[in-house]
């Protein structure tokens, strides 16, 4: 690590690790829910189902949630800069 970036790092308010570590916790979870939801999807989609939709709308949130977690990521990064 560069001396600037030791500057940065020690510079950087706590709660801003805080909230980035807690961010990417949930990041990953929803991968986790993500890559679930789809497998089911594929599961379903191979021999058809009732449950296709319910399965469906789990995958949507699960999208949802993906791309709300990427939007605080960046708003981290824009405020950190």
């Amino acid at each position: 690590m560069s001396a600037w970036e030791q500057q940065r790092v020690e510079w950087l308010d706590p709660r801003l690790w805080d909230r980035l570590e807690r961010l990417e916790s949930r990041h990953q979870r929803i991968q986790f829910e993500h890559e679930e939801a789809r497998r089911g999807l594929e599961r379903l989609s191979s021999r058809g189902s009732d449950e296709l939709p319910q399965v469906w709308r789990r995958y949507c949130e699960a999208i949802a949630e993906l791309d709300r977690t990427a939007a605080e990521f960046q708003a981290l990064r824009s405020g950190a800069e």
